[in-house]
């Protein structure tokens, strides 16, 4: 039997899984450490690796390899994250302590590209040569394969298509300091935002999203659209047919660069909304698109597709160079 490890290291919470070819075995998750320095996360996956060996009495003797998806910007030669926004380390090494303490191959990749082949090896993309994988959650990113290649980039950082530029006016700032991307719109971080603007400039006094935070603006969440919108409300399905939109102008763009024949979508926001985010892109891609449109659903990998991709790497499923 070959045992390997992905990991899934993220800004809000680091998982770890044992897996083998057919799949995840046991993960175990904890929140990510923001105190200390950019080595104390090498060493939380360090402790949490041992925790999940113990756990399931596999020794590291009997695991082949390590794959982890990563939030970025990452330097792929040297195996660091570096100044990512989400973390509050100027560098995050990654492959050579890791290589280190279990003296075992350790792949490392930018998150969404981890996914994404995640998806072609244990999702709807297995036999599949040009895919699209998108994540909308607290972000937007991506990760591609054209022609059976996975997209990689000089730095590790392809495919970085939440900052697409939706909305050319540039009336809400993206959390890179850059006006008018995709993310800034219709991601987690960027809903709320989009709601207290779309409130002001229609001068909104009575809708269930202020019943539901109390008048406070502030308070607004993706969530609270999202309720509101289940209630029935009227402001607050407009604004989900806003984001619909702009996410089906996010993913036409994508068509047209790519020429997928698969785009899947995951990510919180995605996978928790399912009726109201992927109904309103199916139905305005076609506006957007010159190229054939693909198949577009959400993963079947669900939240674990991003360890499902480590584990890919890990198994040596897809060889990165």
């Amino acid at each position: 039997m070959v045992y390997v490890i992905g990991v899934d290291l993220g800004a809000t919470n680091l998982r770890v899984a044992i897996a083998d070819e057919n799949g995840l075995l046991v993960k175990v998750s904890k929140p990510t450490i923001r105190e200390g320095k950019g080595i104390d996360v090498s060493r939380q996956i360090i402790t949490m690796v041992n925790e999940i060996l113990e756990k399931t009495g596999i020794s590291i003797d009997e695991i082949e390899g390590i794959g982890v998806g990563s939030i970025g910007p990452l330097d792929l030669k040297r195996g660091i994250i570096i100044n990512t926004p989400n973390l509050p380390f100027k560098e995050i090494p990654i492959v050579k302590p890791l290589r280190r303490e279990f003296n075992k191959p350790v792949v490392l990749l930018n998150d969404c590209t981890t996914a994404v082949v995640g998806e072609r090896y244990f999702g709807y993309g297995r036999g599949l040569d040009n895919i699209v994988y998108i994540t909308i959650s607290t972000g937007i990113g991506g990760g591609a394969y054209v022609d059976g290649h996975l997209l990689l980039g000089k730095d590790g950082n392809a495919v970085e298509i939440g900052h697409m530029v939706v909305d050319f006016e540039g009336r809400l700032m993206c959390g890179c300091g850059k006006a008018g991307h995709w993310e800034a719109y219709c991601s987690g971080r960027g809903i709320p935002n989009l709601v207290r603007m779309y409130l002001r400039e229609k001068k909104v006094e009575k809708t269930e999203i202020l019943r539901l935070v109390e008048g406070d603006l502030d308070k607004i969440t993706a969530k609270t659209l999202f309720d509101a919108a289940r209630l029935g409300d009227d402001i607050a399905l407009e604004i989900v047919e806003l984001i619909g939109r702009l996410n089906a102008i996010g993913i036409a763009n994508v068509i047209n660069v790519y020429d997928p024949e698969l785009v899947t979508i995951g990510g919180s926001v995605a996978l928790k909304n399912k009726e109201l985010i992927l109904e309103p892109i199916k139905r305005n891609v076609g506006e957007y698109a010159i190229n054939r449109i693909p198949r577009i659903d959400l993963t079947p990998l669900q939240g674990d597709i991003v360890l499902y991709g480590a584990v890919a790497l890990a198994l040596g499923l897809e060889k990165i160079e």
